[in-house]
């Protein structure tokens, strides 16, 4: 017959169990205390399982011990009467033996109860914090990795335009300064258009501006120019072609009387330190 152990009870555990450390807030002190009671009861539980395997293994020897008595007692009957019969007496020793095959397998597991750790629920809440951690750094990096790429989309889309701008007020005023032109300040106008001038539009310009300046001042030419609207064709940092329409109207010793006259001109632009001048200009019919 086994012998009966005596196991630690709930009352044991809460003596030995070790207080929950202090994290400062009391919201963590309810949850560690909270934990602590799952575990201990579920370790309660296993305690009182394996007590009620034990009473059971009990009860099922004292019927094996009856049997066996009262099979002796019928064997002994049988015996003075010698009636022959040995069938009984087989019978309840099978039955005996049975009983105290089914009782040792009790006995074994109520000994194997206990031996099963209770889950832990500490354990399991570690776990959800951690990937609860995890999923909210890998938002947060998610979201913050679109929230850059929106920012930068806004920057480019913000300095494109500004050099768009940029490019386009630029077109505008060489074409005013190319068109305007009054006899009476003919070199200065023509100083101007040089000054505002790069690459061999500069330099052919310059070989022509004396003979300029004189038919300027032999017509009395004045013109007048208004720009109607621009358009920034292509460009990048450095140059760009935009397109220019414009209205100017001349009077002139020939008899012409501010007739206006409509154009359209393709400008090439070309920057040339901090500023951006004419390196190219066209009529487009």
């Amino acid at each position: 017959m086994p012998s009966l152990r005596r196991r630690k009870s709930a009352g044991d555990t809460d003596r030995g169990e070790t207080p929950p450390p202090a994290d400062g807030s009391e919201a963590g002190s309810a949850l560690t205390l909270a934990e602590e009671a799952e575990a201990q009861a579920a370790e309660a539980e296993a305690v009182a399982e394996a007590a009620r395997a034990r009473a059971r293994a009990i009860r099922l020897r004292q019927e094996a011990e009856e049997a066996e008595k009262a099979a002796a007692a019928e064997k002994a009957e049988a015996a003075d009467e010698d009636t022959g019969s040995d069938d009984q007496p087989a019978e309840a020793t099978v039955d005996a033996a049975a009983a105290e095959a089914t009782v040792d397998a009790a006995t074994e597991e109520a000994e194997e109860a206990p031996a099963q750790p209770p889950t832990n629920p500490r354990r399991w809440g570690r776990i959800l914090k951690a990937v609860g951690m995890t999923l909210a750094i890998l938002c947060t990096g998610a979201l913050l990795a679109a929230s850059g790429y929106m920012v930068w989309q806004h920057r480019e889309a913000a300095d494109l335009e500004q050099l768009q701008a940029e490019y386009a007020a630029a077109g505008r005023q060489s074409v005013v300064t190319l068109m305007s032109l009054d006899f009476n300040n003919a070199e200065a106008d023509v100083q101007r258009i040089i000054d505002n001038s790069t690459g061999q539009f500069r330099t052919d310009f310059e070989a022509q501006a004396k003979d300029f300046v004189q038919v300027a001042q032999d017509s009395k030419v004045v013109t007048d120019v208004t720009v109607n609207s621009t358009a920034v064709e292509s460009m990048n940092q450095d140059s760009a072609v935009v397109l220019v329409a414009a209205t100017s109207r001349v009077t002139n010793a020939a008899g012409a009387q501010q007739e206006p006259r409509a154009w359209r001109l393709s400008v090439d632009l070309q920057r040339d330190g901090d500023q951006i001048k004419m390196s190219k200009v066209e009529f487009v019919p």
